[in-house]
């Protein structure tokens, strides 16, 4: 048992974590049809050879339509699974937990990889492209592609898409599963009265806004075993006034927590363009602090942590219970490793990699 926080197991229904230290989704824009290749498994898997707690993989659409790139992930169809179970096996072997980060980009969807255009360039049909969905038919800025509006059948396709993709997440031997709730994307285009203008029973109010994803939150629930954990990750503020607020995020969180969901993911904006955000180390600490002290609720703390006594003072505070690393887990896929170093943590490595352990 480690004397530090970062570095204590933490349970989770049947599951648990060797350390609080969790891969962030990526995108990683190297998918073909959805399907997981050499790359994710490289990728992936040096994560879990790194010593990471949790090992999320990059959204991952529940139908073509919900993809941010046509080279995203997807396990909208049974053969998805196959690839990903391997990725899964070897990533267990190696001491990681493992987890899907379930989503749809909704009027985000349909644009290039990065490096093949600028942000908010359309894919043209003969390219792969497609029109994307929305709860209306309000782009998200003049270089995105126009959505369609959703209608109510439309709605409960998704939903009913979601959960199937969890059905298949557990066949694919995923441990976790996180709702992509945040940056924009179609469950957090409902959520926030900035993009979600709607006048039907999915728009207006909060009870309205809040409606899609919490049918979202009970389909998988329903779908994904009783042991096994259930993430969601939120924008906990639009950081526009008029928008979404912490003070909304944690009566969601009440909401879903309600519905199966064991801890909330903290990240913010995304929903409209523009918006001056922050930045800075540590910056959305506060809000995964907000959340966890006001509802109960697990939560985790994303954001410019970069090293490890910044990641073991956030744990140590009470902002959150897990840290969730993104860039800094790509400088350094051995970042767990490392920082159990800096702290006097004494901790497993992989027996082929014990001769750099001292």
């Amino acid at each position: 048992m480690s004397n530090t926080r970062l570095f204590t197991p933490l349970r989770l229904r049947d599951v648990t974590l060797r350390n609080r230290v969790v891969v962030s989704p990526m995108c990683q824009y190297s998918s073909e049809d959805g399907f997981a290749n050499e790359w994710h498994v490289v990728h992936l898997g040096s994560r879990a050879v790194g010593g990471a707690g949790l090992v999320l993989t990059e959204a991952t659409a529940v139908e073509p339509e919900g993809r941010i790139s046509p080279q995203d992930l997807g396990l909208w169809k049974d053969a998805h699974v196959e690839t990903l179970a391997r990725i899964n096996r070897f990533m267990h072997q190696n001491g990681a937990a493992s987890g899907v980060q379930l989503a749809h980009a909704g009027r985000k969807a349909s644009t290039p990889r990065p490096w093949d255009a600028g942000p908010g360039s359309t894919v043209a049909p003969e390219h792969g492209g497609w029109t994307p969905v929305g709860p209306t038919a309000e782009a998200f800025d003049e270089a995105y592609p126009k959505p369609a509006a959703l209608d109510e059948a439309g709605i409960a396709r998704v939903v009913k898409a979601f959960g199937d993709a969890a059905v298949r997440a557990k066949a694919a031997g995923f441990q976790v599963v996180e709702l992509h709730a945040a940056h924009g994307y179609l469950l957090h285009e409902f959520l926030s009265p900035l993009s979600n203008k709607r006048t039907d029973r999915y728009g207006g109010s909060f009870e309205n806004r809040t409606r899609f994803a919490l049918e979202v939150t009970r389909a998988v629930r329903e779908k994904w075993p009783e042991s096994q954990p259930l993430f969601m990750r939120i924008s906990a503020t639009d950081w526009v006034e008029g928008g979404w607020t912490p003070e909304d995020s944690v009566a969601l969180a009440k909401l879903v927590a309600k519905e199966g969901v064991d801890l909330i993911d903290c990240s913010s904006g995304g929903v409209v363009p523009g918006v001056k955000i922050p930045v800075g180390p540590g910056y959305q600490t506060s809000l995964a602090e907000k959340v966890r002290k006001e509802t109960g609720l697990l939560t985790g703390a994303v954001g410019m942590i970069r090293s490890a006594f910044q990641a073991e003072h956030v744990l140590a505070t009470g902002q959150a219970d897990v840290v969730v690393l993104a860039r800094e887990l790509l400088r350094d896929p051995y970042w767990p490793l490392r920082a159990a170093k800096e702290l006097h943590a004494d901790v497993l490595w992989p027996h082929q990699y014990e001769r750099a352990k001292n």
